[in-house]
């Protein structure tokens, strides 16, 4: 059985996930939080292909911890992953330690929002929105 490691949104401890069981909400075995939803997870090469073939869409933020509109963008991007708790999954994507993700998707300005349903790629947006015109753009994608 394949699986994938995560962080855990909340106590940051390392949790294998069963790429079986995704669909089943799975909780991390420190602090039994839900790994998956409601908070943006941390996208690793580990990882990235099992999560973005759900059914639900993907909305994959790609950063920089030194880029400031990254930065400035990160609290709107995690006030969508705790408002859209089973509408979509989020992830974050650091493009400096996870170089070889960046370049497989042409990453080349960041932030750079991608969101994906079921392994494709349905939108890329370039730039930080404030999050009433991101929330618009993410209505219009995944409807």
């Amino acid at each position: 059985m394949s699986s994938f490691k995560t962080r855990c949104p909340s106590c940051k401890g390392l949790n294998r996930v069963p790429s079986a069981r995704i669909a089943e909400t799975p909780k991390c075995g420190k602090c039994q939080t839900a790994l998956l939803d409601g908070a943006a997870i941390e996208g690793t090469a580990d990882n990235f292909a099992t999560l973005i073939n759900s059914k639900l869409p993907v909305v994959v933020d790609f950063w920089a911890p030194w880029c400031n509109p990254c930065l400035g963008f990160a609290p709107v991007f995690a006030s969508v992953a705790s408002e859209r708790v089973g509408a979509v999954r989020c992830l974050k994507v650091d493009t400096e330690s996870e170089q070889a993700l960046g370049a497989q998707y042409g990453i080349r300005s960041i932030p750079t929002i991608m969101v994906f349903k079921e392994g494709k790629v349905l939108d890329t947006l370039n730039g930080a929105l404030p999050k009433s015109q991101f929330d618009q753009w993410l209505n219009q994608v995944i409807n």
